[in-house]
């Protein structure tokens, strides 16, 4: 099998989707029941909690997050529903779909365990530089900011599943990289498209590469994660360290300047070190 353009594979990936061979990664039942109660707002603190404590590893998890110092107040929670009364509906609503997103990211083989550890890894890093800058964007939530980071090479998954059966790209590193970065935004959007996101966040998967994107009003997720993923990879090879930062309308958006180091703004690399400590 050989593919001369991305848009051949792209076309490969959709005749895949149709025939049931390629799965899109979905959210677990939990996280959807949790977003469709809230987004409903019928659901009470009770409800909700009762809710997630069918899920006890989750449940674990989200005690440890409430009592961290992103979030923890002045009395210890101990238990789900406390966590939901402090927390508020919509922030748990946040944090619980935050927590199970790294459960999409378990390989089935020792081929895809290194990329999938990386693209975590990247997204981690993503999201604890977005939810920081939220705190200079006002009209940002800085937990949706930090959702939104950990979304945003999703798309990459599915496409690391079908091709490792596919030897033009298993044995050659470098070409399955190139791919990986040309395609994922592609298939990023196909898998926003199944979830029950807002679309403030959907577009992120597929638009955050667009880096002469521009648009009327406030900043938005898109360029906040923008802004997180270029600063993520400064000084790395990544072909994304050509752009000129100086030409990425988002850096305004956000009030930055191009040339601004955020991990030297006061307080930002606390944040981020106490994000990403959520993670990994």
């Amino acid at each position: 099998m050989q593919f001369k353009s991305v848009q051949d594979f792209l076309v490969h990936v959709k005749t895949e989707l149709e025939a049931n061979r390629l799965i899109l990664p979905t959210l677990p039942d939990i996280a959807l029941k949790v977003r469709d109660s809230v987004s409903k707002g019928d659901a009470s603190a009770q409800e909700l909690a009762e809710m997630i404590t069918t899920d006890p590893a989750l449940s674990a998890r989200l005690i440890q997050v409430a009592n961290s110092p992103l979030y923890r107040g002045a009395n210890e929670i101990k238990n789900i529903q406390m966590a939901v009364t402090r927390l508020g509906n919509s922030t748990i609503r946040t944090l619980i779909t935050s927590l199970v997103m790294q459960q999409m990211f378990k390989p089935t083989t020792a081929l895809l365990e290194h990329y999938f550890r990386n693209i975590w890894e990247q997204g981690v890093n993503v999201s604890a530089i977005s939810r920081a800058l939220a705190a200079f964007v006002p009209q940002l939530n800085p937990d949706e900011a930090m959702l939104a980071g950990l979304i945003h090479q999703i798309g990459k998954l599915p496409i690391l599943t079908l091709v490792e059966k596919i030897p033009e790209f298993k044995d050659s590193p470098s070409r399955l990289e190139k791919l990986l970065e040309k395609a994922h935004p592609h298939v990023g959007k196909l898998i926003m498209d199944t979830w029950n996101f807002p679309d403030e966040l959907k577009l992120v998967a597929s638009e955050y590469v667009d880096f002469q994107r521009d648009h009327d009003g406030p900043a938005d997720y898109v360029d906040l994660v923008q802004v997180a993923f270029l600063q993520s990879i400064a000084g790395t090879d990544h072909p994304a360290c050509r752009v000129d930062w100086a030409m990425v309308p988002a850096f305004a958006k956000l009030g930055l300047q191009a040339d601004s180091e955020i991990l030297e703004i006061e307080g930002v690399s606390e944040e981020i070190e106490l994000a990403q400590a959520m993670f990994l």
